[in-house]
């Protein structure tokens, strides 16, 4: 059952889409990679191959999530635009449509992640591997192994 922001609560188990997941919608995300000293402004796009707005509901089913090492992924911003409870406002989720830009205004050290853009619109919802911020005297953003992905989320009772 989806709670209030359309999240499945559960365990993310990511599995490549090319073993047993076929996405109708695919997602591209860009630039491959970028850097940005902490303070700076970053922005990733993300690009989905069809229209994630559901005219019923108003909404774009696009969610974006980080992931830091060792941890579960963790929801930053979902309807493309609203922050989850807790995330800092540094973090704005902008777009419509096909078109979608996470972008973090002000880059601090503990942003050291895996950033994920994800579409809800369609099953199986599907995932890029994600830019990376990494350590460094500066924090870079690169683009790791642009591919599909599927998350398999077991749902609890």
């Amino acid at each position: 059952m989806f709670s209030e922001s359309g999240f499945i609560p559960g365990f993310f188990r990511p599995r490549p889409a090319g073993l047993g997941a076929c996405a109708d919608i695919t997602m591209t995300q860009s630039p491959s990679s970028l850097a940005a000293s902490v303070g700076e402004k970053i922005t990733i796009s993300c690009r989905a191959s069809q229209s994630l707005y559901n005219s019923n509901s108003k909404k774009n089913y696009l969610y974006w999530y980080q992931q830091k090492p060792g941890q579960a992924p963790k929801l930053l911003i979902y309807w493309a635009s609203t922050r989850h409870t807790g995330v800092p406002d540094r973090f704005t989720g902008s777009g419509s449509e096909t078109d979608f830009t996470l972008t973090i205004s002000s880059v601090q050290a503990e942003d050291l992640a895996d950033y994920y853009c994800q579409q809800w619109y369609s099953f199986p919802p599907t995932v890029l591997q994600p830019p990376t911020i990494t350590s460094s005297e500066s924090l870079t953003i690169c683009l790791l192994h642009a591919q599909p992905w599927s998350f398999t989320l077991p749902l609890l009772p």
